[in-house]
């Protein structure tokens, strides 16, 4: 009987020390459990804080712009329009054009300004004759490069229903919503909101050509 007693004794002292340790592993689990709860939530809220495309270049044509140097979105935010155009690859017909008509100066030079930037593949579509013709006609080539640029930054939000003035003088319509927009029914948004020093560009696929 001494015996047994003295086993139980023994058995329930046992389980009494053991039992501190028992809830101290289990706090310290369900302390690592909270954190890394919060670690996830935090995690998983961090992109939903965070500004999404439309507070960003976006669109298919953004693919081509290089990552790095001066033609690189980041590259072109430090310079301003016409100087950060010639740094992009898939706009140096536009650059030699905006050279020809003489309006490097003013389109650097201008403040809060939105161009809408025709691609070198926008060019391609004008038959080389007319191109030529309109190239070699620097009151004519004026015209048409002006009529691409508004005077005010234009956001992604605007151009869902706009109706807008050019420089040229000329009417701008832009419709569509998300990362799809469309300029005057004819011309697509390839690579919208890029930011320069003064402007913000809209890199389309077609020309826009004002009515005589």
């Amino acid at each position: 009987m001494n015996n047994r007693r003295f086993r139980r004794i023994a058995v329930t002292v046992s389980t009494a020390a053991l039992l501190p340790l028992a809830l101290t592993a289990c706090s310290g689990d369900s302390g690592t459990s909270a954190s890394g709860s919060g670690a996830d939530k935090a995690a998983s809220s961090a992109p939903a804080g965070e500004t999404q495309p439309m507070d960003q270049p976006f669109g298919p044509g953004c693919a081509t712009v290089p990552k790095e140097g001066a033609g690189s979105f980041a590259g072109m935010a430090q310079d301003p329009v016409a100087t950060a155009a010639s740094n992009n690859p898939a706009l140096s017909t536009l650059v030699a054009a905006v050279k020809q008509a003489g309006l490097v100066d003013t389109l650097n030079s201008a403040e809060n300004i939105t161009v809408f930037a025709p691609t070198d593949d926008a060019f391609a579509k004008i038959p080389k004759a007319d191109l030529d013709k309109l190239l070699a006609d620097k009151a004519q080539l004026t015209k048409v490069l002006t009529a691409h640029v508004v005077g005010e930054k234009l956001t992604p939000d605007q151009l869902e229903k706009g109706s807008f003035d050019t420089l040229a003088k000329t009417g701008l319509t832009t419709a569509g919503s998300g990362e799809s927009y469309t300029v005057n029914d004819s011309s697509e948004v390839v690579c919208g909101n890029v930011p320069t020093a003064n402007a913000t560009v809209y890199i389309v696929d077609t020309v826009l050509m004002p009515s005589s």
